[in-house]
């Protein structure tokens, strides 16, 4: 982030605004549960552009959190910052099959200790897992990158940056003499790739019916 008005410029998550779902608390881990206490705006000049201050509750300890976020001038996309962070156990979503949770998790703990090699070969891992879990066949990871684009479940984007974690994870679990160490940088980036590709498979899904039974209770 170049400066505090470019958040949610170009990169974030695809959207308008920030949803309580994202949020995780800080003290008690809990996640998504979350009611909003205040919030402040701060309007760039001469543009549409606007900054959030939200104050939100925990509706589980009753924590705070403080979660600034912006969408796009150019509308599609936001993205956001929040204090203070998560610095316990990360908790992967309730409503994710349970062996996507295991090398999520395992993936996100491996970055945080710096096991560069074996974040990355967890990644590849848990990306396999989430498209056998989505009805990807074949014989081989590329393979079944391929099924899943080809049936329309993976967007031509993400079927490339899928490939990359495939090329990633392949270097560490199929080592030459001589090989480098994987670049850190690369591995945040798969990481962060897999988040929004479990966000796209599972979360979006999820939310899209949450909202419908919420306009089908208020009709």
């Amino acid at each position: 982030m170049n400066n505090i008005w470019s958040l949610g410029e170009g990169y974030g998550q695809r959207g308008t605004g920030l949803g309580t779902y994202e949020l995780q608390c800080p003290f008690c881990l809990e996640q998504g549960n979350f009611e909003l206490e205040h919030r402040a705006e701060k309007k760039k000049p001469n543009s549409d552009k606007k900054l959030n201050f939200d104050t939100y509750k925990c509706g589980n300890c009753a924590g705070y959190v403080m979660a600034l976020w912006s969408a796009s001038e150019n509308g599609g996309l936001y993205n956001f910052r929040v204090l203070p962070g998560v610095t316990g156990k990360l908790k992967a979503s309730d409503y994710w099959p349970v062996e996507i949770q295991r090398f999520w998790l395992q993936a996100h703990e491996s970055v945080t200790n710096e096991i560069w090699d074996g974040a990355a070969v967890l990644i590849r891992s848990a990306l396999q897992i989430c498209l056998r879990l989505n009805g990807a066949t074949g014989d081989k990871l590329r393979d079944e990158i391929n099924d899943l684009a080809q049936k329309g479940i993976l967007p031509p984007l993400m079927k490339e940056w899928s490939n990359e974690l495939r090329f990633l994870g392949n270097d560490s679990a199929h080592p030459e003499v001589g090989q480098e160490s994987v670049i850190p940088a690369d591995v945040r980036d798969a990481l962060e790739f897999l988040d929004y590709l479990l966000q796209y498979l599972y979360d979006l899904p999820k939310q899209i019916n949450d909202f419908r039974g919420r306009k089908t209770v208020t009709k």
